[in-house]
């Protein structure tokens, strides 16, 4: 909704090459609260002034030598090509208004002025022009917020790529069916893995200690988070690799069950040096 002073004190030119007709229009405005009233009576300065000033409403005489209101309604038409320009034409002749209308014309008033119609077209046209404004506005603060809320997403999610990586071998997700979805990290190299058969499926490769990994998957079936949980794997060399991971369960708004998240350390190295 709008104050009645915020359409009192909307912009609105007066385009008129009769000077007493220019007068009338200013005095009725002034009389009924108008604020930022300006006047021309020649037409050919209307697009520069428009451009300059952004009239919330302009007063278009359509009959005016040198550039009749037709032209420009036209002129107008070519600065605006995306705006909105809210021009209320004035005319004695009924033919004209269907063809301002289609010339880019909101709407008209009629010669000789009845102030009372006068008023309550102005008056309506602003309210419109305003709060088209209004939702322009606010769809431009709408797409900037939506702008920084995206550049502060990345930045986090780079963030949080840079601490997994930094404190870890490895990020995974998995959903509620146990299949891999994300994966950060080394995690095909250190798996001795396909990407194919990681995202999308479960298989881990090699020859990974059964029970360890029974006892992994159960964790798993029953939502349980882990820390630090040891299991290790026979490589085709015949050494043994060992992982540590953690992992807590997702869920989401209203409880429901997603996936799992985790982190993985290949801690081959800290292993063998205990057993020497």
């Amino acid at each position: 909704m709008l104050e009645l002073s915020e359409i009192l004190n909307a912009s609105i030119l007066i385009v008129d090459d009769q000077e007493a007709n220019v007068i009338l229009l200013e005095k009725m405005l002034g009389n009924a609260g108008y604020k930022r009233v300006s006047s021309t009576m020649d037409p050919r300065e209307v697009c520069s002034l428009h451009s300059e000033h952004c009239y919330d409403l302009i007063l278009l005489d359509l009959k005016m030598p040198v550039m009749d209101g037709f032209e420009v309604l036209e002129k107008l038409s070519k600065i605006e090509e995306e705006g909105y320009v809210a021009v209320l034409v004035i005319t004695a002749l009924p033919a004209h208004k269907l063809r301002a209308l289609h010339a880019g014309a909101k709407d008209f008033i009629s010669k000789p002025f009845d102030l009372t119609e006068v008023q309550t077209r102005i008056h309506n046209m602003l309210e419109v022009r305003l709060l088209y404004k209004k939702l322009e506005n606010y769809n431009k603060e709408l797409e900037a917020a939506v702008q920084r809320r995206t550049v502060e997403l990345s930045e986090s999610e780079a963030r949080f790529r840079s601490f997994t990586h930094l404190s870890s071998d490895l990020y995974w997700e998995q959903n509620e069916d146990g299949k891999f979805t994300k994966v950060y990290g080394p995690v095909y190299e250190m798996l001795g893995i396909e990407p194919s058969d990681m995202l999308g499926g479960t298989a881990i490769g090699g020859q990974w200690n059964a029970s360890e990994r029974a006892q992994l998957d159960a964790n798993i079936a029953a939502r349980k988070p882990f820390l630090d949980f040891i299991y290790s794997r026979s490589q085709p060399n015949g050494n043994m690799q060992f992982l540590q991971i953690s992992g807590e369960p997702i869920f989401d708004s209203t409880s429901r069950f997603i996936g799992y998240r985790g982190v993985g350390v290949d801690i081959t190295d800290r292993m063998h040096s205990r057993s020497r």
